[in-house]
Protein backbone atom coordinates (compact mmCIF):
# COMPACT_ATOMS: atom_id res chain seq x y z
CA UNK A 1 0.00 0.00 0.00
CA UNK A 2 2.46 2.59 1.06
CA UNK A 3 4.44 1.69 -2.52
CA UNK A 4 1.08 2.43 -4.21
CA UNK A 5 0.68 5.24 -2.63
CA UNK A 6 4.09 6.52 -3.37
CA UNK A 7 3.69 5.62 -6.79
CA UNK A 8 0.55 7.90 -7.02
CA UNK A 9 2.03 10.77 -4.97
CA UNK A 10 5.27 10.78 -7.80
CA UNK A 11 2.45 10.61 -10.71
CA UNK A 12 0.39 13.62 -9.60
CA UNK A 13 3.82 15.30 -8.56
CA UNK A 14 5.15 14.74 -12.51
CA UNK A 15 1.63 15.76 -14.07
CA UNK A 16 1.82 18.95 -11.72
CA UNK A 17 5.19 19.86 -13.02
CA UNK A 18 4.30 19.00 -16.85
CA UNK A 19 0.99 21.44 -16.31
CA UNK A 20 3.34 24.07 -15.10
CA UNK A 21 5.45 23.52 -18.14
CA UNK A 22 2.51 23.94 -20.59
CA UNK A 23 2.12 26.99 -21.94
CA UNK A 24 -0.59 29.19 -21.63
CA UNK A 25 -2.54 30.18 -25.13
CA UNK A 26 -4.99 32.03 -26.64
CA UNK A 27 -5.49 32.13 -30.27
CA UNK A 28 -7.19 35.14 -31.82
CA UNK A 29 -8.23 34.14 -35.41
CA UNK A 30 -10.57 35.36 -38.52
CA UNK A 31 -11.66 31.34 -39.02
CA UNK A 32 -13.45 32.06 -42.38
CA UNK A 33 -11.32 33.06 -45.60
CA UNK A 34 -8.64 30.84 -45.00
CA UNK A 35 -8.32 27.36 -43.93
CA UNK A 36 -4.71 27.66 -42.67
CA UNK A 37 -6.74 28.93 -39.41
CA UNK A 38 -8.19 25.88 -38.82
CA UNK A 39 -4.60 24.08 -39.01
CA UNK A 40 -3.62 26.71 -36.55
CA UNK A 41 -6.14 25.48 -34.66
CA UNK A 42 -5.23 22.31 -34.77
CA UNK A 43 -1.89 22.74 -33.65
CA UNK A 44 -3.15 24.51 -30.83
CA UNK A 45 -5.91 22.59 -29.52
CA UNK A 46 -3.67 19.24 -29.37
CA UNK A 47 -0.08 20.11 -28.52
CA UNK A 48 0.95 18.81 -25.30
CA UNK A 49 3.18 21.86 -24.70
CA UNK A 50 0.30 24.37 -24.47
CA UNK A 51 -2.78 25.13 -22.17
CA UNK A 52 -5.14 26.62 -24.35
CA UNK A 53 -7.44 29.10 -22.16
CA UNK A 54 -9.44 30.84 -25.07
CA UNK A 55 -10.08 31.38 -28.61
CA UNK A 56 -11.36 34.71 -29.65
CA UNK A 57 -12.84 34.89 -33.31
CA UNK A 58 -12.20 38.15 -35.33
CA UNK A 59 -14.38 37.92 -38.19
CA UNK A 60 -18.07 38.38 -37.06
CA UNK A 61 -19.73 35.02 -39.32
CA UNK A 62 -21.93 32.76 -36.94
CA UNK A 63 -20.09 29.95 -38.73
CA UNK A 64 -17.06 31.23 -37.87
CA UNK A 65 -17.87 30.69 -34.00
CA UNK A 66 -19.88 27.16 -34.22
CA UNK A 67 -16.91 26.00 -36.25
CA UNK A 68 -14.40 26.69 -33.69
CA UNK A 69 -16.44 25.08 -31.46
CA UNK A 70 -16.81 21.48 -33.54
CA UNK A 71 -13.09 21.33 -33.76
CA UNK A 72 -12.21 22.17 -30.40
CA UNK A 73 -14.76 19.72 -29.05
CA UNK A 74 -13.52 16.86 -31.79
CA UNK A 75 -10.15 17.28 -29.93
CA UNK A 76 -11.36 17.23 -26.19
CA UNK A 77 -11.43 21.09 -25.51
CA UNK A 78 -15.24 21.52 -24.88
CA UNK A 79 -14.38 23.87 -22.01
CA UNK A 80 -12.24 26.24 -24.01
CA UNK A 81 -14.31 29.46 -23.85
CA UNK A 82 -14.92 31.29 -27.48
CA UNK A 83 -15.55 34.67 -27.99
CA UNK A 84 -16.45 36.46 -31.21
CA UNK A 85 -17.01 40.24 -32.39
CA UNK A 86 -20.42 41.54 -33.03
CA UNK A 87 -22.40 42.26 -34.69
CA UNK A 88 -22.83 38.53 -35.92
CA UNK A 89 -23.87 37.81 -39.54
CA UNK A 90 -24.49 34.61 -41.32
CA UNK A 91 -21.84 35.28 -43.89
CA UNK A 92 -20.17 32.37 -45.90
CA UNK A 93 -17.08 32.73 -47.71
CA UNK A 94 -17.18 33.25 -51.38
CA UNK A 95 -13.98 33.21 -53.59
CA UNK A 96 -14.48 35.79 -56.52
CA UNK A 97 -10.48 36.27 -57.09
CA UNK A 98 -9.65 33.01 -58.11
CA UNK A 99 -12.50 30.70 -58.36
CA UNK A 100 -10.87 27.75 -56.86
CA UNK A 101 -11.37 27.95 -53.37
CA UNK A 102 -14.07 26.25 -51.21
CA UNK A 103 -16.08 27.66 -48.30
CA UNK A 104 -15.36 25.57 -45.07
CA UNK A 105 -16.64 27.13 -42.18
CA UNK A 106 -20.45 26.62 -42.13
CA UNK A 107 -19.72 22.95 -43.45
CA UNK A 108 -17.53 22.34 -40.53
CA UNK A 109 -19.81 24.14 -38.50
CA UNK A 110 -22.99 22.17 -39.08
CA UNK A 111 -21.35 18.35 -40.04
CA UNK A 112 -19.65 18.19 -36.70
CA UNK A 113 -21.87 20.75 -34.28
CA UNK A 114 -20.90 20.41 -30.71
CA UNK A 115 -19.06 22.04 -28.10
CA UNK A 116 -19.94 24.97 -26.10
CA UNK A 117 -21.40 27.04 -29.40
CA UNK A 118 -23.69 23.93 -31.13
CA UNK A 119 -25.16 24.28 -34.31
CA UNK A 120 -27.52 28.13 -34.21
CA UNK A 121 -26.21 28.89 -30.88
CA UNK A 122 -23.34 31.38 -31.76
CA UNK A 123 -25.28 34.12 -29.66
CA UNK A 124 -24.01 32.44 -26.79
CA UNK A 125 -20.43 32.97 -27.12
CA UNK A 126 -18.47 35.50 -25.37
CA UNK A 127 -17.85 38.89 -25.93
CA UNK A 128 -14.02 38.67 -26.89
CA UNK A 129 -12.81 41.58 -24.75
CA UNK A 130 -14.93 40.52 -21.93
CA UNK A 131 -13.05 37.02 -22.19
CA UNK A 132 -9.72 38.56 -23.03
CA UNK A 133 -10.13 40.51 -19.19
CA UNK A 134 -11.49 37.34 -17.93
CA UNK A 135 -8.60 34.78 -18.94
CA UNK A 136 -5.92 37.13 -18.28
CA UNK A 137 -7.27 38.49 -15.07
CA UNK A 138 -7.44 34.78 -13.96
CA UNK A 139 -3.88 33.58 -15.28
CA UNK A 140 -0.56 33.74 -13.10
CA UNK A 141 1.42 37.11 -14.19
CA UNK A 142 3.80 36.90 -16.88
CA UNK A 143 2.02 33.53 -17.87
CA UNK A 144 0.52 34.30 -21.07
CA UNK A 145 1.10 33.98 -24.62
CA UNK A 146 -1.46 35.52 -28.06
CA UNK A 147 -1.24 34.65 -31.25
CA UNK A 148 -2.99 36.66 -33.58
CA UNK A 149 -3.89 35.53 -36.82
CA UNK A 150 -6.06 37.65 -38.33
CA UNK A 151 -7.64 41.23 -37.61
CA UNK A 152 -7.64 43.55 -34.96
CA UNK A 153 -10.80 44.90 -32.95
CA UNK A 154 -10.63 42.21 -30.38
CA UNK A 155 -7.08 43.04 -29.73
CA UNK A 156 -7.86 47.35 -30.05
CA UNK A 157 -10.60 46.26 -28.03
CA UNK A 158 -8.96 44.70 -25.29
CA UNK A 159 -6.32 48.08 -25.41
CA UNK A 160 -9.12 50.46 -24.63
CA UNK A 161 -10.69 48.54 -21.98
CA UNK A 162 -11.22 49.69 -18.96
CA UNK A 163 -11.82 48.20 -15.05
CA UNK A 164 -14.36 45.87 -14.57
CA UNK A 165 -15.39 42.83 -12.28
CA UNK A 166 -12.88 40.65 -13.26
CA UNK A 167 -10.36 43.44 -12.65
CA UNK A 168 -9.57 46.81 -11.66
CA UNK A 169 -6.82 47.11 -14.48
CA UNK A 170 -7.13 48.95 -17.37
CA UNK A 171 -6.77 47.25 -20.55
CA UNK A 172 -3.26 47.85 -21.01
CA UNK A 173 -1.93 47.31 -17.46
CA UNK A 174 -3.78 43.74 -17.77
CA UNK A 175 -1.67 43.07 -20.75
CA UNK A 176 1.58 44.49 -18.75
CA UNK A 177 1.25 42.57 -15.88
CA UNK A 178 -0.61 39.34 -17.72
CA UNK A 179 1.09 38.67 -21.36
CA UNK A 180 5.02 37.74 -21.82
CA UNK A 181 4.25 37.65 -25.88
CA UNK A 182 1.82 38.65 -28.35
CA UNK A 183 2.91 36.50 -31.59
CA UNK A 184 1.23 38.42 -34.55
CA UNK A 185 0.81 36.90 -38.25
CA UNK A 186 0.44 40.11 -40.06
CA UNK A 187 2.41 42.52 -42.47
CA UNK A 188 5.93 41.57 -44.52
CA UNK A 189 9.52 42.10 -43.21
CA UNK A 190 11.17 44.29 -43.62
CA UNK A 191 8.09 45.85 -45.30
CA UNK A 192 4.80 44.80 -46.99
CA UNK A 193 1.42 45.63 -47.62
CA UNK A 194 -0.30 42.07 -46.56
CA UNK A 195 -4.01 40.88 -46.08
CA UNK A 196 -4.32 40.87 -42.28
CA UNK A 197 -3.05 44.81 -41.77
CA UNK A 198 -5.37 46.04 -43.85
CA UNK A 199 -8.09 43.80 -45.42
CA UNK A 200 -10.54 44.93 -41.98
CA UNK A 201 -9.36 47.77 -40.92
CA UNK A 202 -6.42 48.79 -40.75
CA UNK A 203 -6.34 51.73 -38.53
CA UNK A 204 -7.38 48.74 -36.03
CA UNK A 205 -4.00 47.17 -36.87
CA UNK A 206 -2.25 50.01 -36.35
CA UNK A 207 -3.31 50.73 -33.37
CA UNK A 208 -2.36 47.45 -31.72
CA UNK A 209 0.75 47.26 -33.44
CA UNK A 210 2.22 51.14 -32.86
CA UNK A 211 0.89 51.27 -28.97
CA UNK A 212 1.17 47.71 -28.06
CA UNK A 213 4.26 47.72 -25.32
CA UNK A 214 5.18 44.89 -24.46
CA UNK A 215 6.70 42.05 -26.09
CA UNK A 216 5.76 41.44 -29.94
CA UNK A 217 7.01 38.66 -32.61
CA UNK A 218 6.00 38.61 -36.18
CA UNK A 219 5.27 36.33 -39.01
CA UNK A 220 5.24 37.39 -42.18
CA UNK A 221 3.94 36.96 -45.79
CA UNK A 222 6.90 35.49 -46.90
CA UNK A 223 7.24 33.04 -44.34
CA UNK A 224 4.37 30.94 -44.84
CA UNK A 225 3.75 31.29 -48.40
CA UNK A 226 6.23 28.96 -49.76
CA UNK A 227 5.52 26.36 -46.87
CA UNK A 228 2.85 23.81 -48.72
CA UNK A 229 1.13 22.05 -46.13
CA UNK A 230 -2.18 20.07 -45.58
CA UNK A 231 -1.69 17.17 -47.96
CA UNK A 232 -0.89 14.40 -45.37
CA UNK A 233 -3.87 15.74 -43.53
CA UNK A 234 -5.93 14.82 -46.14
CA UNK A 235 -4.74 11.71 -47.23
CA UNK A 236 -3.30 10.09 -44.26
CA UNK A 237 -5.66 11.81 -41.40
CA UNK A 238 -8.96 10.32 -39.67
CA UNK A 239 -11.75 10.31 -42.01
CA UNK A 240 -13.75 12.16 -39.66
CA UNK A 241 -11.32 14.99 -38.66
CA UNK A 242 -12.88 18.48 -38.74
CA UNK A 243 -9.97 20.00 -39.99
CA UNK A 244 -9.15 17.06 -42.39
CA UNK A 245 -12.24 18.26 -43.59
CA UNK A 246 -11.90 21.75 -43.65
CA UNK A 247 -8.71 21.56 -45.80
CA UNK A 248 -11.04 19.41 -48.34
CA UNK A 249 -13.34 21.34 -48.30
CA UNK A 250 -11.41 24.61 -48.86
CA UNK A 251 -8.53 23.10 -51.25
CA UNK A 252 -9.68 20.18 -53.26
CA UNK A 253 -6.93 18.13 -52.18
CA UNK A 254 -3.91 20.86 -53.20
CA UNK A 255 -1.81 21.70 -50.60
CA UNK A 256 -2.10 25.51 -48.88
CA UNK A 257 0.40 28.14 -47.77
CA UNK A 258 1.00 27.95 -43.70
CA UNK A 259 1.30 31.75 -42.43
CA UNK A 260 -0.46 30.06 -39.47
CA UNK A 261 0.19 27.56 -38.55
CA UNK A 262 3.66 28.82 -38.83
CA UNK A 263 2.96 31.90 -36.08
CA UNK A 264 0.94 29.44 -34.07
CA UNK A 265 3.90 26.95 -34.01
CA UNK A 266 6.13 29.67 -32.95
CA UNK A 267 3.70 30.88 -30.36
CA UNK A 268 3.60 27.04 -28.84
CA UNK A 269 7.87 26.19 -29.46
CA UNK A 270 9.60 29.41 -29.80
CA UNK A 271 12.70 29.14 -32.03
CA UNK A 272 12.94 25.19 -32.23
CA UNK A 273 15.13 24.23 -35.19
CA UNK A 274 12.57 25.83 -37.19
CA UNK A 275 12.94 29.77 -37.09
CA UNK A 276 15.20 32.41 -36.44
CA UNK A 277 14.81 36.38 -35.48
CA UNK A 278 15.45 38.32 -38.64
CA UNK A 279 16.49 41.06 -36.37
CA UNK A 280 17.50 42.17 -32.54
CA UNK A 281 16.25 45.31 -32.92
CA UNK A 282 13.77 47.79 -34.33
CA UNK A 283 10.36 47.90 -34.62
CA UNK A 284 7.29 47.21 -36.70
CA UNK A 285 5.33 50.44 -37.96
CA UNK A 286 1.99 50.35 -39.47
CA UNK A 287 0.31 52.56 -41.69
CA UNK A 288 -3.46 53.82 -41.73
CA UNK A 289 -3.80 51.54 -45.38
CA UNK A 290 -2.43 49.00 -43.31
CA UNK A 291 1.43 48.96 -45.12
CA UNK A 292 4.08 49.02 -42.93
CA UNK A 293 7.67 49.03 -42.51
CA UNK A 294 10.85 47.85 -40.18
CA UNK A 295 12.21 50.85 -38.08
CA UNK A 296 15.37 50.03 -37.63
CA UNK A 297 15.92 51.05 -34.21
CA UNK A 298 18.34 50.11 -32.53
CA UNK A 299 17.15 51.67 -28.48
CA UNK A 300 14.02 49.01 -29.62
CA UNK A 301 14.57 45.45 -28.35
CA UNK A 302 11.55 44.23 -27.72
CA UNK A 303 10.19 43.71 -30.87
CA UNK A 304 11.30 40.68 -33.33
CA UNK A 305 10.51 39.15 -37.07
CA UNK A 306 11.12 36.07 -37.70
CA UNK A 307 12.70 34.09 -40.81
CA UNK A 308 12.62 30.19 -41.46
CA UNK A 309 16.25 28.70 -40.24
CA UNK A 310 14.78 25.32 -41.81
CA UNK A 311 14.17 25.22 -45.96
CA UNK A 312 10.83 25.25 -46.75
CA UNK A 313 10.39 21.84 -47.67
CA UNK A 314 11.37 20.76 -43.95
CA UNK A 315 9.40 22.94 -42.48
CA UNK A 316 6.19 21.42 -44.45
CA UNK A 317 7.63 17.87 -43.63
CA UNK A 318 7.01 19.18 -39.95
CA UNK A 319 4.09 20.81 -39.94
CA UNK A 320 2.17 17.93 -41.61
CA UNK A 321 4.10 15.48 -39.05
CA UNK A 322 2.05 17.57 -36.32
CA UNK A 323 -0.82 17.65 -38.06
CA UNK A 324 -1.26 13.92 -38.69
CA UNK A 325 0.00 13.45 -34.84
CA UNK A 326 -2.82 15.96 -33.61
CA UNK A 327 -5.63 14.45 -35.79
CA UNK A 328 -4.97 10.89 -34.64
CA UNK A 329 -4.81 11.88 -30.73
CA UNK A 330 -8.46 13.22 -30.70
CA UNK A 331 -9.98 11.06 -27.98
CA UNK A 332 -12.61 9.28 -29.94
CA UNK A 333 -13.83 10.01 -33.64
CA UNK A 334 -17.10 11.45 -32.67
CA UNK A 335 -19.76 10.42 -34.74
CA UNK A 336 -21.48 13.14 -37.70
CA UNK A 337 -24.95 14.06 -37.68
CA UNK A 338 -26.12 15.12 -40.69
CA UNK A 339 -29.12 17.07 -40.42
CA UNK A 340 -31.77 18.04 -43.15
CA UNK A 341 -33.61 21.57 -43.78
CA UNK A 342 -31.35 23.66 -41.10
CA UNK A 343 -32.66 26.22 -39.61
CA UNK A 344 -30.57 29.01 -38.30
CA UNK A 345 -32.76 30.32 -34.81
CA UNK A 346 -30.08 33.02 -33.82
CA UNK A 347 -30.77 36.78 -34.67
CA UNK A 348 -27.81 37.74 -37.17
CA UNK A 349 -27.69 39.67 -39.88
CA UNK A 350 -28.34 37.61 -43.07
CA UNK A 351 -25.76 37.81 -45.98
CA UNK A 352 -25.69 36.01 -48.98
CA UNK A 353 -22.46 34.01 -50.33
CA UNK A 354 -21.97 36.56 -53.00
CA UNK A 355 -21.78 39.39 -50.81
CA UNK A 356 -18.30 37.87 -49.21
CA UNK A 357 -15.69 38.18 -51.74
CA UNK A 358 -12.72 38.20 -49.45
CA UNK A 359 -9.45 37.89 -51.23
CA UNK A 360 -6.52 34.98 -50.74
CA UNK A 361 -2.75 36.14 -49.41
CA UNK A 362 -1.08 35.13 -52.18
CA UNK A 363 -3.32 37.14 -54.50
CA UNK A 364 -2.67 40.96 -53.21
Amino acid sequence: MMKLRAHVIAYLASTAVALAARKNLIVDTDLFSDVDDAGALLLAATSSHTNLLAVNVNYPSTYSALAASAILAYYGLSEVPIGIRRPLTNDTFFDAWSYELGEYASKIAFHFSGGSLPWARAEEAWDPVVLYRKVLAEADDGSVTIASIGFFENLSGLLNSTADSYSNLSGRALIARKVSELVVMGGDYPSGHEFNFWGDNASLAAHVINTWEGRMVFVGDSVGKNVMTGGRLMSEGPENDPVRMAYIYYTYYKLRPSWDPLAVLYAIYGLGDIFDFGTEYGFNRVEMDGANQWVWDPKTRNQSFLVLKAEEKIVAAELDRLFLQGAFSAPKPPIRHIRNNPQMTSTTTATTATDIKQPRREDL
